[in-house]
């Protein structure tokens, strides 16, 4: 039953990266509270990938209602924010702990 299982797991895995694997991830800094670029652009209709390096000692969460993304990354940690095919657009995202500077947008061209 388990090998079932991670049989079945591992086959949904290999099916799904591909996805993301045509495009290295975005690099995205967080540093000082504030996002760097602050416009990232990616290709419309084709999901994407985002790595976040935070600088600052304190966690952020990087939160986008219009993403439908929330990712939590430790001060002095990286992580990665997945996208969804995205419709051409603008879409707003901001650090949640310090939405008053840390603010950006993904541009879908």
């Amino acid at each position: 039953m388990k090998l079932a299982a991670l049989v079945i797991g591992g086959a949904v895995a290999i099916c799904v990266l591909p996805a993301f694997a045509d495009e290295a991830p975005i690099a995205l800094t967080l540093k000082d509270h504030k996002f760097s670029p602050a416009q990232i652009h990616v290709k419309a209709n084709a999901p994407a990938q985002i790595l976040l390096t935070n600088e600052d000692s304190s966690a952020e969460e990087f939160d986008s209602s219009a993403l439908h993304v929330e990712k939590v990354v430790p001060g002095g940690g990286k992580g990665i924010v997945r996208l969804r095919p995205l419709a051409p657009g603008k879409y707003n995202f901001m650090g949640e702990y310090h939405s008053d500077t840390a603010q950006g947008v993904v541009v879908a061209e």
